[in-house]
């Protein structure tokens, strides 16, 4: 399964030819549908005063070869921010794509693999894969306990409704985000890594992982894609 996901995953990021180093590596995506079209959080993409008129652009690298990378440029088709997602499609020839799983195949108890780039190049840029299990699946919006824990995104999330989000037994950590969690006995999409539930500060997130890490389910995938 991880020889087969492989060659689908992919480093998103921006290029800048003033930039040092030129790729800035911002998080994980994988290929789904015809080939060119890529997957991964919202959160990851540039806020769009770092692209308007700096000469940066959003890139996705894809694997070629053990260690070698082809940058392609990319657009931007959809963001969902409400669930944290992006849909974009790159330039040049096709690479393989990631079948996504129905709503009936995502459950608690099921084993899943989930595949990024954490801590970024600091482990250099190969994927990495970490095992775990569908824990349980909870809606995201929360009632918050008094004003003061209510924000901008909490506020939309409660007017447009809850939704569900998979909590896993397993941790991610910064770079994986927006990366595939695949049911390790079909290979295919069940979630999208979005968060690492983090004790104390984000620092800590390194020395002292929680375990316990967020996904968005694959329905909400399909979703993104339909026309």
């Amino acid at each position: 399964m991880i020889e087969r996901s492989k060659p689908s995953v992919v480093l998103v990021g921006t290029f800048g030819e003033t930039d040092s180093p030129r790729f800035g590596f911002s998080g994980t995506g994988f290929v789904v549908g015809d080939g060119n079209l890529v997957v991964t959080n919202a959160h990851v993409l540039p806020p769009p005063a770092r692209l308007d008129g700096s000469g940066r652009r959003v890139v996705v690298q894809i694997p070629v070869s053990r260690g070698q990378w082809s940058m392609r440029s990319c657009s931007v088709l959809t963001v969902d921010r409400t669930r944290d997602l992006a849909l974009l499609r790159f330039d040049g020839p096709a690479a393989p794509a990631l079948m996504l799983a129905n709503d009936e195949e995502v459950r608690e108890g099921l084993q899943v693999a989930f595949m990024g780039f954490p801590i970024g190049n600091a482990l250099g840029f190969a994927p990495v894969t970490h095992r775990g299990m569908i824990s349980s699946i909870v809606p995201i919006a929360q009632p918050q306990a008094g004003a003061q824990g209510l924000n901008d995104a909490s506020i939309r999330r409660l007017r447009e409704g809850t939704f569900d989000v998979l909590q896993l037994d397993g941790t991610a950590y910064p770079g994986n985000s927006g990366g595939p969690v695949l049911d390790v006995d079909t290979g295919r999409v069940v979630g999208v890594i979005n968060m690492v539930l983090v004790k104390g500060s984000k620092e800590s997130a390194l020395s002292h992982p929680s375990g316990i890490s967020y996904a968005i389910p694959s329905s909400a995938v399909n979703r993104l894609l339909k026309p």
